[in-house]
């Protein structure tokens, strides 16, 4: 018999069935609705809701619409399910997670990245110091709060890396935003304000002294491949991942060219960049080159040295400077001695130098000039003269 609103009030607890595999399992003043039906040999029950949040007429539909998915021969339980699932990954798309919009950002990005964001490691302060945090949240329901707590363990003790997770953060917001997401970059921006300034001084790297480094190269006179490549990044004054890499092909006559993929900058925007070579330079490439071949300078299982290995070497030599400072010994000498004027001595560490529309007219990469000053800074490197350098044309 037809179950009725009021004959339902009254009922006693138990099933009350209506008719057509409509049920309702009632207990007190509450009870759930359940439709009851035969497929593939079994006899599932499905939920339909609460009573009386959803009334007798409304389980009715709600049995009837099922009903149909079965006489279709569709099992009412997986279709729901699907339905789900699809609405699920619908509202996911419509409000990702902020861990799925940095992949969904960083994949956008990459392009533009050095070895596609692996070597600048574009994504790691956010999956170490943000993602942990928040990461599982919907993007539209992230606050300032959220931010700030996930910035506040590293703000003050690790600044440098907070700046840059803070950074990259933001970033993922407004290309959010610009992809049509709900956010506001404004919410990254604030939670800095929260953070408070941090008077942090940048640790400059260890840098050798100009008048100590030809005790250095001397010093390097041992120690294989890798105080061989040290010696290299001495006379050249490039960056390690340049200079560990190097290769005879790479070199023709006394010029070497380094790749655009081993030169520092942004993907696209780098080009390759020659270095002159002095003769003790030269004579490095054709010792290395007589033992190893094409690559100059090889570590384990023929693969170029790395830069710990060589901060090690210089650990054991009981010296404080690292690769990257010779740089400054070399920029520090040409201030000290005036070997060059500015224009040549920041295209030798391959510097940008000028506006872009400077740039756009005075073109040449000043190879003749700088030269002459990779072979007096060889000179001085190698002992052969002193600290006293007149400065040189141009």
């Amino acid at each position: 018999m037809a179950l009725t609103a009021i004959g339902i009030k009254n009922a006693p607890d138990g099933k009350l069935r209506d008719g057509n595999g409509l049920m309702l399992i009632k207990r007190g003043s509450s009870g759930k609705w359940v439709f009851r039906y035969s497929i593939y040999g079994r006899r599932p029950e499905m939920g339909l809701g609460s009573w009386p949040e959803v009334t007798l007429s409304d389980a009715r539909k709600a049995r009837d619409v099922w009903a149909a998915e079965l006489r279709q021969g569709r099992d009412p339980i997986s279709v729901r399910q699907s339905q789900k699932e699809t609405a699920t990954a619908a509202a996911n798309q419509a409000d990702p997670t902020f861990a799925e919009l940095v992949t969904l950002v960083f994949e956008a990005r990459k392009a533009t990245l050095r070895g596609d964001g692996t070597r600048g490691r574009w994504r790691s302060p956010l999956d170490r110091h943000i993602i942990p945090s928040m990461g599982r949240k919907p993007v539209s329901k992230i606050t300032t709060r959220d931010v700030q707590d996930a910035l506040s363990p590293i703000w003050r003790t690790k600044h440098p890396t907070a700046i840059k997770a803070y950074q990259r953060t933001h970033i993922v917001f407004s290309k959010a935003k610009l992809m049509g997401y709900d956010c506001d970059p404004f919410t990254v921006e604030s939670a800095k304000e929260f953070l408070g300034v941090v008077d942090h001084q940048p640790e400059h790297i260890a840098a050798t002294r100009w008048q100590d480094i030809p005790d250095l190269y001397a010093r390097l006179q041992t120690g294989g491949d890798i105080a061989q490549c040290l010696r290299f990044i001495i006379l050249t004054l490039v960056r390690s991942d340049a200079a560990r890499g190097a290769s005879l092909g790479e070199i023709e006559g006394n010029v070497w060219t380094v790749p655009a993929d081993r030169v520092k900058g942004t993907r696209n925007q780098v080009q390759e960049f020659r270095v002159p070579l002095s003769a003790e330079t030269l004579s490095i490439v054709a010792q290395q080159s007589e033992i190893h071949g094409s690559l100059l300078f090889t570590g384990p299982r023929g693969k170029p040295v790395t830069s710990r290995g060589m901060e090690k070497h210089l650990d054991g030599l009981k010296e404080t400077g690292r690769p990257h400072g010779f740089r400054t010994s070399f920029r520090t000498w040409v201030q000290d001695t005036h070997a060059c004027d500015y224009d040549v001595a920041e295209t030798i560490l391959d510097h940008r130098i000028h506006s872009t529309v400077a740039r756009s007219y005075a073109r040449s990469d000043l190879l003749d000039r700088r030269q002459l000053v990779m072979d007096a800074w060889a000179r001085f490197v190698t002992g052969q003269t002193t600290a006293k350098v007149v400065k040189l044309r141009g």
